[in-house]
């Protein structure tokens, strides 16, 4: 599809065009022209609206689409389609499908299913076998196959011999190794954050240590191993301080954080409300606050929506059988713009959304310049608006925020030749 888009607001901090508003002309999938007024030209697609900002298309570094095997949940369409709706151009998925993405099979299975879809899916795989932590993955056949990362999610990798080999091998398979930092035996049939609320409500909890010591191991090993390593959904301020630490050291560790972690607090499960039982738990104001100023000091690079979409008989259930997880797609960048613009810069924000996720993971630079293929999200960054069933495009539904004003909007998505509004 050819289109001229009129009068945007450009924030692409790799771009000479950055915070400046140009026209953008589009032919054939790439950018043909960018200048102060391109005049509208006949059978061209003409693109505007009130205070139209446009940047590299959203990547988002987590979601978890069940297919194959959990298709109730969502199919990698349902999911693309709502990472379309959310503004995202592309997306990792996590590896938690069954059976699991442990082989170059799965990994070629989910790249060739979405071909043709104005999303981009990027398969992770596990590190180990079946995602238990015991057994290596074939981590080069599967790195051959088009495996970029390897994780096993929210399973943690306790062994470290095995974490150790793991980083090794990934620098041989230029690949990166994702670990969610979590030390088990202190939060086995654990729902929530360990502290006063969990006491108050006779719950067992995950305490900050948890976490803390897996990232002090990880930083270790990266160290050790000359590796790169990321470690997912930091949640506590202990976990920021170290890997601040670590990276003034000099030593190769990136991060990322779950916009729940950021917006949410414990107290949000004073009624036992599961729709807010995540993964890592919600934590205090004070990790909350460290994780806003982790952000803004570029200690955490990445914001993440953690997208876990659930059918309502394991969420609307007791809360301690209830399953851990939210939808995200499609309201991260509301949330963002309502309680993360006031404390962080928009071109900071795009960083963490768009251009991180792809520099860490080492795919195709995505920048706005004449000559490059065009991948975009347009978005409207003060819009009010209102999140309803309507319009969520996920086959599951659960969310706490419908019904709730969201500030900062996607309005349409262009990738792959094609453009989408949201």
């Amino acid at each position: 599809m050819n289109i001229l888009i009129k009068k945007a607001h450009i924030i692409d901090t790799k771009s000479k065009h950055h915070k400046k508003t140009r026209d953008i002309l589009i032919i054939n999938g790439k950018i043909k022209s960018i200048k102060k007024n391109i005049d509208n030209l006949s059978n061209y697609r003409t693109f505007t609206a009130n205070n139209l900002h446009i940047s590299p298309g959203w990547f988002d570094f987590h979601v978890n689409f069940g297919e194959p095997g959990n298709e109730q949940k969502e199919t990698l369409e349902s999911g693309a389609n709502a990472a379309a709706s959310g503004g995202f151009t592309g997306v990792m998925t996590m590896p938690n499908t069954s059976p699991r993405t442990d082989n170059k099979s799965m990994i070629e299975f989910i790249k060739s299913s979405n071909k043709n879809h104005i999303v981009e899916i990027v398969p992770s795989g596990n590190i180990t076998k079946n995602g238990d932590g015991n057994e290596l993955v074939e981590m080069h056949d599967m790195s051959k196959a088009g495996c970029l990362a390897f994780t096993d999610d929210k399973n943690s990798i306790s062994n470290n011999e095995l974490m150790k080999i793991a980083m090794l091998y990934s620098k041989d398979c230029n690949a990166l190794i994702i670990n969610h930092p979590t030390e088990e035996n202190l939060t086995n049939n654990s729902h929530m954050h360990e502290g006063e609320i969990s006491t108050r409500l006779g719950l067992k909890g995950m305490p900050d240590i948890a976490e803390e010591i897996i990232v002090n191991r990880d930083i270790i090993l990266c160290e050790y191993t000359e590796s790169k390593t990321h470690l997912s959904y930091v949640s506590a301020k202990r976990s920021v301080d170290r890997v601040r630490k670590a990276k003034k050291k000099g030593i190769n560790i990136t991060c990322d954080v779950s916009i729940n972690n950021i917006i949410f607090t414990d107290e949000m499960l004073n009624d036992f409300d599961s729709r807010y039982k995540v993964k890592p738990p919600l934590r205090t104001i004070i990790d909350k606050k460290a994780l806003i100023k982790g952000l803004q000091d570029n200690t955490i690079d990445i914001i993440t929506s953690d997208h876990s979409p659930h059918e309502k008989e394991t969420k609307k259930i007791e809360f301690n059988n209830a399953a851990f997880g939210i939808l995200g797609l499609e309201s991260l960048f509301g949330l963002i713009g309502k309680y993360i613009l006031p404390h962080i810069e928009i071109s900071q924000i795009i960083e963490k959304i768009a251009i991180n996720p792809r520099k860490i993971l080492k795919l195709e630079d995505v920048v706005i310049e004449e000559g490059n293929k065009a991948n975009m999200t347009f978005f409207d960054p003060p819009l009010s608006w209102k999140l309803t069933n309507e319009m969520i495009k996920s086959k599951s539904d659960n969310t706490p925020l419908i019904g709730k004003d969201l500030i900062g909007k996607a309005l349409a998505i262009y990738n792959n030749g094609k453009l989408k509004k949201c």
